[in-house]
């Protein structure tokens, strides 16, 4: 589960919060919780994406107090102890990219990039001459007063930034110095995809000199230094689309070599280009998963388009093409509602989104903390998702999507899939969606579960089903856009559906 939403309130209770849910996020089948960026922004308003101070987790007092917007360093730890006695573990968010709240002011020498040519943008350009600017470039961490490094950061370190101090002009500039450029091997997007904002680390693995090897020194010292203070299990990478495929890869074997092997690593490389996410992924070895940013686009766009193929849902995604390497989601922090990749979903839809990321076979499905606990926009607010039922398609999946999976995609308006259970975990499932109306379909479950009696655990729909001597049923979906998640009405376990408590906040 990703752990948080962009509007959480900037109280300093997150990470309270988050330890005082374990227990019921457990039982209900989240077993990894993916936290938000726990190093120290550059405000305590800030979501840890402005980040400031790598080794800071809300022990030193630093841009404006000594916790980051999510709690303090105890506040995480007692979380992360929580979450590990419960066999939850816990996914890092880690912010490599850029750094923000720089402590003054350094000059360098700069070219301003063009940011529109012939109406698309490309950053190669230069559209003035070298000139020098006052940017916000240094970064003496006077806080921690060297604790846990001795590392600071200065204008060389960075390839860009977008303010100049002497001007108060804003504008997108590319820092010069001996053998300096933006990086040739990140995303062409905007002709080279090197800055993304604030000011950007010098992240070219394949230079040579002084700035880029400290800049790698710094972040894989802190890449051991951060598991010795935080028992993780993996590894969110923040923006991996701005800076080089050979840094990641240098940075995993620092890990597996001085740590140990085994980690779960996903990288944000939103991206509409099937083709350039596999190729991401072959060259990282499949070593590396990436979010399902073509799923998304999909669930957006079949939502808002009446009468829309829903055999078609999976067409060109990253789980149909790479299914033990795609992490599927129907929303997160950057595609919830105000947010710059804004991807909106019917809410009547969420369901079926859910479903098919939930109770499928492929993909490492990844719930979002909005869906679950609602969001804080305060201008404008959302209650928990698919009128509460995200937790109980989240149970569906731990009780009984086990199995053989047969697929009913022979109906543009109508879908449906089964799974059959195992030896282990028999009880099966059996799952049907409509973008219509009433529908119906006849199903195999499994010769096994003859002459049983299936029921909808959502109770949206009422009928019962009788499962015949050949293992098929007639499903039923009820009216609408909708669904129906039949289950054995004797299962062991449904007594637990209806019982998440999503009211976090409470006083």
């Amino acid at each position: 589960m990703e752990a948080f939403e962009w509007y959480v309130p900037a109280d300093q209770k997150h990470w309270q919060r988050l330890c005082k849910v374990i227990p019921g996020l457990k039982a209900t089948g989240i077993d990894n919780l993916w936290i938000p960026p726990g190093c120290k922004g550059s405000s305590q308003q800030g979501n840890g994406y402005d980040i400031y101070d790598l080794y800071d987790l809300g022990e030193f007092d630093q841009k404006g107090g000594v916790s980051t917007k999510w709690g303090s360093k105890e506040d995480l730890l007692k979380l992360v102890e929580s979450a590990n006695d419960a066999g939850v573990g816990i996914y890092w968010d880690a912010v490599l990219n850029q750094k923000a709240g720089a402590d003054r002011t350094e000059t360098c020498q700069v070219v301003e990039v063009d940011p529109n040519v012939g109406n698309r943008p490309d950053r190669t350009k230069a559209i003035t001459d070298a000139y020098p600017i006052d940017g916000w470039l240094g970064f003496e961490f006077p806080g921690r007063d060297d604790r846990y490094s001795t590392q600071k950061y200065h204008w060389y370190h960075f390839t860009g930034t977008d303010y100049n101090n002497t001007n108060k002009k804003s504008a997108i500039y590319r820092i010069l110095g001996d053998g300096k450029d933006w990086s040739k091997f990140v995303d062409k997007e905007k002709g080279n995809y090197d800055y993304l904002m604030w000011v950007e680390l010098e992240g070219d693995y394949q230079k040579s000199g002084a700035d880029s090897d400290e800049v790698e020194a710094d972040v894989q010292a802190w890449s051991v230094w951060l598991c010795s203070q935080i028992p993780i299990k993996g590894i969110r990478f923040d923006a991996i689309k701005h800076f080089s495929e050979e840094f990641l890869k240098s940075l995993v074997e620092h890990l597996d070599a001085h740590v140990g092997p085994g980690w779960f690593l996903v990288g944000e490389f939103w991206e509409d280009s099937l083709n350039t996410m596999t190729t991401y992924i072959r060259n990282m070895q499949h070593k590396f998963s990436l979010f399902d940013a073509p799923l998304v686009y999909n669930f957006s766009s079949i939502s808002n388009t009446p009468n829309a193929d829903l055999t078609k849902v999976f067409q060109d995604t990253l789980v149909a093409s790479e299914p033990y390497n795609a992490v599927t989601l129907v929303m997160n922090h950057d595609t919830q509602p105000s947010q710059a990749l804004s991807a909106p979903i019917n809410p009547y839809f969420a369901p079926l989104a859910y479903a098919l990321i939930l109770l499928r076979d492929s993909g490492y499905p990844c719930v979002f903390y909005g869906d679950l606990y609602g969001i804080k926009d305060p201008n404008n607010p959302f209650p928990p998702s698919c009128g509460g039922k995200v937790p109980d398609l989240c149970l569906a999946r731990k009780h009984y999507a086990y199995g053989e999976q047969k697929d009913y995609f022979d109906s543009p308006q109508c879908i449906g899939w089964t799974r059959r259970g195992t030896w282990d975990r028999p009880w099966g499932v059996a799952v049907v969606m409509s973008n219509t109306g009433p529908e119906e379909k006849w199903m195999d479950v499994g010769k096994e579960h003859a002459g049983s009696v299936w029921t909808d655990l959502l109770r949206w729909e009422g009928s019962r089903v009788t499962i015949n001597r050949d293992g098929w049923g007639l499903f039923l979906c009820p009216g609408g856009v909708s669904m129906a998640v039949w289950v054995d009405e004797t299962a062991d376990g449904r007594d637990q559906f209806g019982k998440f408590d999503a009211d976090i906040y409470k006083k």
